[in-house]
């Protein structure tokens, strides 16, 4: 640093002799003096002790919760797995789904919720037996384009869950892809480990689907 400019930074610091304080970031970028002289270099020791231990238990925590995220998306992988190998087993897709689903997958409750169609459109009244009927355009505006949405207490349990609404702390709303009318799969849960998984649940939707369409 030229003299010039060292001058202008020690004038400024000078005029605002509490700015490093309200700036505790800057603490992480300064070099500590060899020695203390004095209770003022001290306190300015411990405030950059202070941030620097801040910023490690941030980091500390945000690793935390990458490997814990990681640990659940790697366990829900494995129970999709194993889950679309029974489904491949299965007379009755919708049952198997009320019934099978959840305990294979870890959940709570789980349901296929249909949007209700004209006659013509819904083919037979079979094709939706068991299933949730929701309004036109009901999957649409929930999965907004996305194959999988998570929400945490969704205000319309009731509506895809019934029953099972109040154990719906966390839900996942998986797009059917299949001959019939917009399906999507509902899984309620009280853990919100449980439920999180894009790629996994988006490709249960999928096989459920397949599932579906083999058994018209």
């Amino acid at each position: 640093m030229s003299d010039d400019l060292a001058e202008v930074v020690e004038g400024f610091l000078r005029a605002r002799p509490s700015w490093l304080a309200e700036n505790p970031a800057l603490y992480g970028l300064l070099v500590p003096p060899a020695r203390v002289h004095g209770e003022t270099l001290a306190d300015h020791m411990a405030a950059m002790l202070a941030a620097a231990r801040a910023e490690a238990a941030a980091q500390a925590a945000e690793t935390r919760g990458v490997l814990h995220a990681g640990r659940a998306a790697a366990g829900l992988a494995g129970r999709v797995q194993a889950t679309v190998v029974a489904l491949i087993a299965c007379a009755d897709p919708v049952e198997w789904v009320t019934h099978a689903l959840p305990g294979l997958l870890g959940v709570d409750a789980a349901a296929l919720c249909a949007e209700t169609l004209d006659a013509e459109a819904l083919g037979t009244a079979a094709d939706l037996a068991g299933m949730r009927r929701l309004p036109p355009g009901e999957v649409a505006r929930l999965l907004d384009g996305r194959d999988v949405v998570h929400r945490a207490a969704p205000a319309d349990a009731s509506l895809l869950h019934a029953e099972a609404a109040r154990l719906a702390r966390q839900d996942a709303l998986v797009r059917v892809p299949w001959a019939g009318p917009p399906t999507l799969l509902a899984l309620a849960s009280r853990d919100e480990a449980q439920c999180h998984g894009l790629g996994p649940l988006a490709f249960l939707g999928q096989a459920i689907g397949a599932a579906l369409d083999r058994g018209r």
